[in-house]
């Protein structure tokens, strides 16, 4: 029981430390909780292929917290269509890749995970319209997808399939990197952040990180 105690107080001290530091302390430290994480994985883990995969299932997971708080709460409130909009891009696009390259379980995650974007997409802009705030949803989505796009023509993997499968899978990689950018610049206006929402954002940032300790360990 003491022992228990004991680190219970060690861990609330931590957070306590943490909370206090300045806001480029918190960044330094996650970047450095990160790095760490991946090296951990790199050196325990033996099937990378799985982070992929659970980053898939990950990102399911929390359109489909999405799609229980439209349903139940009948409000959209908080969300943000461009990023949802975003997220439906890189999704088809993948989809058409993955098919076209392989055809596995990650075709299938992608296709079910772009259908519950498509619906949320849908419940958004017709449903639900009256509760979206289009004033605070204000971040151009050329802003992400025109150097997106610049940037897989420039830097894309070198594979055995044709440059144009090498460029689209590069904009999927990129353009899923900063999707999340105008759901962050909602919650930024908006000033608050609903528990749905907050589970989302959260289920997005582990898919993301998992997927990157996928392609930066392959």
């Amino acid at each position: 029981m003491g022992s228990k105690r004991d680190s219970n107080s060690a861990v609330k001290k931590v957070f306590e430390w943490i909370r206090k530091q300045s806001k480029k302390m918190k960044i330094l430290l996650a970047v450095m909780a990160m790095l760490f994480s991946l090296v951990a994985l790199k050196l325990t883990a033996k099937y990378h292929n799985h982070f992929f995969v659970a980053s898939e299932s990950i990102h399911a997971a929390g359109i489909l917290v999405l799609i229980y708080k439209l349903t139940t709460k009948k409000t959209c409130s908080g969300l943000s269509l461009k990023s949802q909009e975003l997220t439906a891009i890189y999704l088809a696009v993948r989809v058409v890749c993955s098919f076209n390259l392989e055809g596995d379980i990650h075709t299938l995650l992608d296709f079910a995970t772009f259908l519950f974007t498509a619906w949320v997409i849908f419940m958004i802009r017709f449903k639900l319209k009256s509760t979206y705030i289009k004033e605070l949803d204000n971040f151009p989505i050329y802003y992400m997808v025109v150097p997106c796009a610049i940037l897989a023509m420039l830097i894309n993997p070198r594979t055995a399939h044709i440059y144009f499968s090498h460029v689209l899978w590069a904009f999927c990689v990129y353009l899923e990197a900063v999707s999340v950018m105008p759901q962050l610049r909602l919650m930024q206006n908006a000033k608050m952040i609903e528990p749905f929402t907050a589970h989302y954002v959260f289920a997005l940032g582990m898919a993301r990180f998992l997927a990157c300790a996928h392609w930066i360990i392959q």
